[in-house]
């Protein structure tokens, strides 16, 4: 069987394309020697099979292997023809966890590090009629300062907020067959006001560039430049308007060809902007109900088992009454994006700080070049409102953060996205931010109210963990509490959440709605995030089961967070 067929990247698709996936050769390499082994010979075998896309940690991928792996080797062949050989080759990776070497017919033909993000490599110059062998050696040290993990535990069990490690490939491996003259990717930037899309192209070869753009199936505009290569724009003005909205969607599909090359995509037509201290989406008020997605999978850890649960997981979200998510200490593949895309689910990109110890000033070789591949690869998902680099950046070992850090991926976010807000650092400590954020577990709601009853008027909070010895709020910009509730509950009283487990549901509700409408009715705070969607492995404070079972029926979660907000009024 070969799992997650669909195509890896609806917003950049070709016809001429071979999914990788399914059974590949796999080895350990703890000590890291397969280099000097020769192992990425052609005529090496190797001693177990896995399933790609899925982990070594996974039960899903053949080997369960929930111990530290440094260093782990992928091997597989495949066959090329003549005809596919006219052209280029790309070979594309969705994501490897941490650095990928990769070898084409025994030679190297590119090294990328970053666990989270897609990228790929001509082999068009490796490669030879027939049959042909990939080779990829993984290199991951989760407890390597200068490498980010998000919520990989560094420990050899899971515990508290950490979980089940990711080693190695975690998403979907393709070939994709280019002309000679081809584009190399586009950037949208839409004006929602008066319905105008602008194509920022990076091409290759001689051509000429055209966007044709459809609603509905009906023709909506089209374009055409000619180019030399390098870099092309062109700007469509739309004939039909039709914003993105959120809890709708609304998606214009778009053809980018270019001498033979076709490539389907498609765009939102929509604004963000902030606004007297709210969060102006399509020129109104729009209250974020967030709630916490950490993207976990009981069988396959960071890689969903198909399609069909990338969008149950949105479909459950709504279900409870939540318009988006944090997606929360790593990057979602862009099928989760996709489909955030079309339903009108708005998210929060953030990057897996977590396992980085932004305490050293050269954390930013751990960072920024991976998080700008971030920016790159999603920047043009209207369900993306707004980047978040880093979350709780807590002192390390006595060490406070390294401040310049922090502003540094902060502006550099804000040159290469103009179009969105950012937030330096989730919960603390801020240095320099569009939008002010406080995490508060706090699970008495009396309590909870006290903390934000002066917001607006003194800017001052009655809340310890707002820190305002490292951090001040000026009330200038836009607020919210993107992590609150955290409520554990299960009904053998087993792992954790935040506080004291309720005695019963009905406790659980009440103290759900109590800490909820503090925050809706606050005229001051533009959103929420409730923590969290699911259940991950030991921390039980989930709406969901990890196996995605609803603890509570939904349309009763659902009536306390569609309630009104006061800043939408």
């Amino acid at each position: 069987m070969i799992y997650r067929t669909e195509h890896p990247k609806p917003q950049f698709m070709r016809e001429n394309w071979v999914n990788l996936n399914g059974e590949w050769q796999f080895e350990i390499d703890n000590g890291n020697s397969g280099a000097e082994r020769e192992l990425f010979r052609n005529d090496r075998e190797y001693s177990m099979r896995i399933q790609v896309p899925f982990c070594p940690e996974s039960r899903l991928s053949g080997i369960e292997n929930v111990d530290f792996m440094n260093s782990v080797w992928y091997k597989r062949d495949f066959e090329l023809t003549e005809q596919q050989l006219n052209g280029r080759i790309a070979l594309h990776f969705g994501a490897v966890d941490y650095k990928a070497v990769v070898y084409i017919n025994g030679n190297i033909c590119g090294i990328h590090k970053g666990g989270y993000v897609s990228f790929s490599f001509d082999i068009t110059d490796y490669a030879v009629p027939g049959k042909n062998t990939i080779v990829v050696n993984a290199v991951d040290n989760t407890r390597d300062r200068l490498i980010p993990s998000g919520k990989q535990s560094a420990a050899y069990n899971s515990f508290g907020c950490y979980y089940t490690r990711t080693t190695g490939i975690w998403q979907t491996v393709w070939l994709e067959f280019l002309p000679q003259t081809h584009i190399i990717n586009a950037k949208y930037l839409t004006n929602a006001e008066d319905a105008v899309l602008t194509v920022d192209a990076n091409l290759s070869g001689k051509g000429i560039l055209t966007a044709q753009a459809f609603y509905n199936g009906v023709p909506a505009g089209k374009a055409s430049t000619v180019s030399n290569g390098g870099k092309a724009l062109l700007t469509i003005g739309l004939t039909e308007k039709h914003l993105w909205e959120v809890g709708k969607g609304g998606l214009y599909d778009l053809i980018l060809s270019y001498g033979e090359d076709t490539v389907k995509s498609y765009f939102g037509l929509r604004s963000v902007h902030l606004e007297d201290r709210k969060f102006v989406i399509n020129g109104k008020s729009v209250f974020q109900r967030l709630v916490l997605d950490q993207g976990f999978y009981p069988d396959g850890i960071y890689t969903a088992p198909d399609d069909s649960e990338l969008i149950a997981d949105i479909e459950r979200s709504k279900a409870m009454g939540f318009n988006g998510a944090r997606l929360h200490e790593k990057v979602f593949e862009e099928r989760f994006l996709y489909h955030c895309d079309r339903l009108g689910y708005i998210v929060w990109g953030e990057y897996p700080n977590w396992g980085l110890d932004h305490s050293y000033a050269d954390s930013i070789y751990g960072i920024l070049p991976e998080w700008l591949e971030e920016i790159d690869r999603d920047f043009n998902h209207p369900s993306i409102i707004g980047w978040c680099p880093f979350n709780e950046t807590w002192d390390q070992n006595q060490r406070k953060q390294f401040d310049d850090l922090l502003s540094m991926v902060y502006r550099v976010t804000k040159a290469a996205d103009t179009t969105r807000p950012c937030i330096d650092t989730s919960g603390n400590f801020h240095v320099i931010t569009d939008v002010y954020d406080l995490h508060d577990y706090e699970q008495d709601p009396q309590k909870f109210s006290e903390h934000y009853k002066e917001l607006g008027y003194t800017n001052k909070f009655n809340y310890g963990q707002a820190l305002e010895d490292r951090q001040t709020y000026d009330g200038k910009i836009p607020f919210f509490v993107s992590e609150y509730g955290g409520i554990g509950w299960t009904e053998d009283n087993s792992g954790w959440g935040y506080g004291n487990a309720p005695k019963s549901k009905t406790e659980f509700l009440e103290r759900l709605k109590g800490l909820t409408d503090v925050l809706l009715s606050n005229k001051n705070i533009f959103g929420l995030c409730y923590t969290q969607l699911t259940d991950v492995e030991q921390e039980q404070n989930g709406l969901y089961t990890y196996d995605r079972k609803p603890k509570f029926p939904p349309e009763e979660i659902h009536k306390i967070f569609s309630q009104k907000a006061a800043i939408e009024e």
